[in-house]
């Protein structure tokens, strides 16, 4: 991968799952200066030990809510927003925060960008697309997405935002929908299906599975392929106000099950009941960014091997 070196990042919500990963997978001068923003409301300060040392990092405790935006923006080249309230289950409880933060949040980074020209990468879901019957991608209607709890709901808004924003203001962006990460980082949490899974076997506790989900096919998305497609579509300056479907594999939960087997044979399943209906299942296609030269190469089976090894 060719270096960046006069090009300058922001990366809010830089703490998180993805957001650490990205950081720590940055090599020696790929990136000018890397200012960064994360309100800490997670705590993860962790995210911030051993950065790569030929980096410039610049990190600010602040929420983008408050904070002065165009004073960050304004020194870079390149937003990557992704800072978000990201647990679905919980985000039903949590119906105001979501919409202030996930998509009040995301106006004010993007108006600040249309302010200085500059380039936002905005990381949607695939829960967009919610129960299916068949094979989705991006090319459905909007008529035919069915997102199903706040947080994909609002994802899905800001994308309909933000394309009306590229209309009449000339914004430059690129949507990634993301399937659900697996995949080890330092800020990474436990509440999405495959990591809470290999903590529960990890701790002994029965794996908790939603009562329809067992042979329900579900999108996933290594943190690692995240990156690489971050990094991808910096490189390539993909900032076309097009959306794209980034995903490693689609797996239903007995897939998952199995594959954690391999490493702990004993596992006690319990069948839940949930509120949430993101477990209805659908399968989604990501040959649109594959067709722009991006390959996934991450394996869910490697990704809950590593989790579970370091849990242990």
């Amino acid at each position: 991968m060719e270096r960046y070196k006069k090009v300058k990042i922001l990366v809010t919500g830089a703490l998180g799952h993805i957001g650490s990963a990205f950081i720590h997978s940055l090599e020696d001068d790929e990136f000018s200066d890397v200012f960064m923003i994360d309100n800490m409301l997670t705590q993860r300060y962790s995210s911030l030990f051993n950065l790569p040392k030929k980096t410039k990092f610049h990190f600010f405790e602040d929420d983008i809510l408050n904070a002065d935006l165009n004073k960050f923006i304004s020194k870079v080249d390149i937003v990557l927003h992704l800072a978000a309230i990201t647990d679905a289950a919980s985000s039903f409880e949590k119906h105001e925060d979501v919409e202030k933060v996930n998509h009040q949040g995301t106006k004010k980074i993007a108006e600040a960008c249309i302010i200085n020209q500059t380039p936002l990468i905005f990381p949607s879901t695939t829960s967009v697309y919610g129960t299916q019957s068949n094979i989705v991608d991006e090319f459905c209607s909007i008529d035919e997405l069915k997102p199903q709890s706040p947080y994909a709901k609002y994802k899905l808004f800001s994308e309909e935002m933000l394309k009306n924003m590229k209309k009449e203001d000339g914004l430059d962006f690129v949507a990634c929908r993301f399937g659900t990460i697996f995949g080890t980082s330092i800020g990474m949490r436990f509440h999405t299906a495959v990591n809470r899974f290999c903590w529960q076997a990890v701790m002994k506790q029965p794996l908790t599975v939603w009562e329809t989900a067992m042979d329900q096919k579900r999108p996933y998305l290594g943190v690692d392929d995240a990156v690489r497609s971050i990094k991808f579509i910096i490189k390539n300056k993909i900032f076309d106000g097009e959306v794209y479907n980034i995903v490693s594999s689609n797996n239903t939960v007995r897939d998952i099950i199995d594959i954690i087997r391999i490493s702990i044979p004993d596992l006690d399943i319990k069948l839940v009941d949930s509120k949430i209906m993101n477990q209805l299942s659908y399968e989604v296609l990501a040959d649109k960014i594959n067709k722009v030269g991006f390959s996934p190469n991450s394996l869910i089976n490697n990704g809950i091997k590593q989790t579970i090894d370091y849990l242990q």
